[in-house]
């Protein structure tokens, strides 16, 4: 069975991408399976840009068909952010909990009705070739006044889903697996793979350049 590379140190990414490409027929390995320590810099001005930079030296470093992926919150209140910025919305070696309560004293004044906002997901496949395919999901809803549930990470404890009446991180792993931006965008993701898969065979997907 050929490896898939998912290129990120995450857990809670790792946790949710094999279960999202059990049927694949790729072994989902990880950073520190392969020993691979390089860590890319997420110096792109777009969840795109960044995806794919993380990918494609991932691949190249590995020789190995490679997944890696931007997300990030927009808050329409804020214009938009954190954004690209949302890891680093409140500092460099913040804290999930850190960054919550950054966003939550943004919008402290902020009505309900106005707390609007949506989770965005850029995968990038990427093969030890050069040939990448960019992968996108959304998920509408709205900030929280405070957090709840305990499952999940990041942002998922404030991010209401107003369909299902609960939290991100109230969800379990099937339910958000199946709603998601990162379950949507994998799901996009797994019709790509599916057609690379007889590529892959011999280490990676056949050149797109």
């Amino acid at each position: 069975m050929a490896k898939l590379l998912l290129a990120t140190n995450n857990q809670g990414k790792v946790r949710e991408y094999r279960n999202l490409f059990l049927e694949l027929p790729f072994q989902a390995v990880t950073l520190s399976e392969q020993g691979i320590t390089t860590v890319v810099d997420e110096v792109g001005g777009s969840l795109e840009e960044n995806a794919r930079l993380k990918a494609v030296a991932m691949a190249e470093q590995s020789g190995l068909l490679t997944l890696a992926d931007d997300s990030g919150l927009e808050v329409d209140a804020l214009g938009g952010e954190p954004g690209v910025l949302s890891a680093r919305y409140a500092g460099e070696g913040a804290s999930d909990e850190d960054r919550v309560n950054h966003l939550l004293s943004r919008l402290r004044k902020v009505p309900w009705p106005e707390r609007t906002a949506r989770f965005r997901c850029v995968i990038a496949l990427a093969s030890p070739e050069g040939r990448v395919e960019l992968c996108c999901g959304e998920c509408e809803g709205l900030i929280m006044l405070e957090p709840r549930g305990e499952n999940g990470f990041g942002y998922d404890p404030v991010f209401y889903l107003p369909e299902l009446g609960m939290t991100m991180a109230e969800l379990p792993l099937e339910t958000k697996n199946r709603v998601s931006h990162r379950g949507r965008a994998a799901r996009e993701a797994c019709r790509v793979l599916a057609g690379w898969k007889g590529l892959a065979a011999s280490g990676g997907a056949e050149s797109g350049r």
